[in-house]
């Protein structure tokens, strides 16, 4: 069954509306939600349990709330969410800590470069949730 719905969590403007554009020129029908940090993105999860999105694009560097916050605060709450959310770390840090770091986060589908590479983004919305740990840096 195909995701029906992202939500893209990062402060870059650029970012939001590229991958918004490249997601739906994947597929149309995919609702994409922006949130520009992590404490909006919890709350949001938190007041729309019924529209819990199938993937979560998250970056590691945002004010307010950071992506490795939002993974504690997110763990928190996992148990109140109804289904699996595939989240993926997507990030222009090729700190070799951030890596491991997020190779040690069980709740992490997988660690993408920005920027992101529309095949590897598509792999992720039509394939079968793996683990996509592509942080190779060219």
């Amino acid at each position: 069954m195909p995701f029906k719905s992202i939500y893209v969590i990062d402060d870059d403007e650029i970012f939001q509306f590229m991958i918004r554009r490249s997601i739906k020129a994947i597929d149309e029908n995919i609702k994409v939600k922006v949130c520009s940090n992590g404490k909006k993105a919890i709350a949001e999860l938190k007041n729309e349990m019924e529209e819990i999105p199938d993937i979560i694009l998250l970056d590691i560097n945002m004010p307010v709330m950071d992506g490795w916050e939002f993974l504690r605060h997110y763990s928190k709450v996992k148990s109140k969410v109804k289904k699996d959310i595939s989240i993926y770390m997507v990030s222009s840090s090729a700190n070799p800590s951030d890596i491991d770091k997020a190779k040690d986060i069980q709740i992490l589908s997988g660690y993408i470069p920005k920027p992101i590479d529309r095949n590897e983004l598509k792999k992720i919305i039509t394939e079968t949730p793996e683990n996509h740990w592509k942080i190779s840096y060219a």
